[in-house]
């Protein structure tokens, strides 16, 4: 298949390794019902899933480095498909827990290599708009996979659920084994790889920035639902409706993103969606009980959500290309570092009744970001690789 129907193959599993590292966000109800557990308790399986992919993902880009990538991600979706279909079988949380873990421990390779591949595909000029391209299938995970997962379990199940996404990575790895040619193979990562990041400060300070800003928008998004209900009596419809808002503006964001960055530099598209984000939570937190200004809070927030990540990923492998392998799988890292943070963070205070407090952790998350933003500046990120490279 052509270049364009690689990158699409991709787009597509980002999608169903999106919808299934999410997945419990837009289930926590019938999860909580069915299994006898708090919603705290659902919620706890974005965290330790996000540890999970946390360390998963730079480890997993290290042992299948040698790989060809078009037969390590399909098999990835392969795998996936074979957890939805036993976590659609089993009658536990724990059960249930366990086989989480376990299919994004697998997971954890799809997003940073998929990135990777993209970069091997495409013209070093296209990259980053190719990059942010691929991750639009995360955009869709939230526009168009959560409220599908809300719909589907409220009124089949979560079974149900489960089946579906693993029907879903079953049609998603044949099409990527299709698209993508073979023998793909990025430069090896070495043991050298890793230690030279840890000595490139410009690196470590996009990296700090992925996960600070990550935090701040999963200490709230991983209770949506059930922070709608208690502040806004919001429906299960109307649920919904703000999981595809917040979905749909952050696919016209990552496609704003990957067309604006080819005019202005990435650093100043990040500090555009970045406020856009900020500004999103501040209406979320201000307009709390009224749903059209929470709505409104809601699109504006989904309009930087993936954009802010697809920039990441370009920013790193525009700052040093020949780390970018090792980078962007710990970029993919620092993504799932903030989900555990913030779920973390968001979970404690909502166990505790602290619906107010939450919403000013997510702010306070966010202003720190904006602090190490302004550290990654295009002339500060080239006198700090300068630095860690002299």
């Amino acid at each position: 298949m052509s270049k364009p129907g690689a990158q699409l193959s991709l787009l597509v599993g980002n999608f169903v390794v999106g919808s299934a590292v999410v997945l419990p966000t837009g289930m926590l109800k019938p999860l909580s019902a069915s299994l006898g557990v708090t919603i705290a308790q659902v919620g706890l399986m974005v965290t330790y899933g996000a540890v999970v992919l946390c360390f998963g993902s730079p480890l997993m880009a290290w042992w299948t480095s040698r790989i060809d990538r078009r037969v390590l991600l399909a098999s990835t979706l392969g795998l996936l498909a074979l957890g939805h279909a036993a976590s659609a079988l089993v009658s536990s949380y724990g059960a249930l827990l366990v086989l989480r873990l376990a299919m994004l421990s697998i997971g954890a390779i799809f997003t940073p290599q998929a990135a990777g591949t993209v970069a091997l595909i495409v013209p070093e000029k296209e990259r980053a708009s190719a990059i942010a391209f691929v991750f639009l299938g995360w955009s869709l995970a939230i526009a168009a996979g959560l409220p599908l997962v809300a719909a589907g379990a409220e009124h089949l199940g979560w079974r149900a659920v489960f089946g579906a996404l693993g029907a879903a990575a079953v049609v998603g790895g044949a099409f990527l084994y299709l698209a993508v040619p073979a023998g793909l193979r990025p430069a090896p990562l070495s043991g050298s790889s890793w230690r030279r990041i840890a000595h490139e400060r410009a690196l470590l300070l996009l990296l700090a920035l992925t996960a600070v800003q990550v935090a701040g928008q999963f200490a709230v998004f991983t209770f949506l639902a059930p922070l709608l209900v208690r502040t806004a009596q919001a429906s299960t419809a109307a649920i919904g409706i703000f999981f595809a808002t917040f979905g749909v503006a952050g696919f016209a964001g990552n496609m704003i993103a990957s067309r604006i960055v080819k005019l202005i530099d990435a650093y100043r598209v990040t500090w555009l969606f970045m406020a856009s984000v900020f500004a999103g939570l501040l209406l979320w937190t201000f307009g709390r009980g009224s749903l059209p200004v929470m709505g409104v809070g809601m699109g504006l927030w989904g309009l930087g959500f993936a954009a802010i990540n697809s920039m990441q990923q370009a920013r790193l492998v525009q700052t040093a290309p020949s780390l970018a392998g090792a980078s962007v799988a710990l970029n993919t890292s620092c993504i799932y570092v903030g989900q555990a943070i913030g779920s973390a963070v968001g979970g404690a205070l909502f166990a505790r009744g602290r619906l107010a407090m939450l919403n000013y952790a997510a702010l306070a998350f966010l202003v720190a970001g904006f602090s190490v933003l302004y550290t990654t500046r295009p002339t500060k990120l080239r006198n700090a690789t300068s630095a860690g490279t002299g």
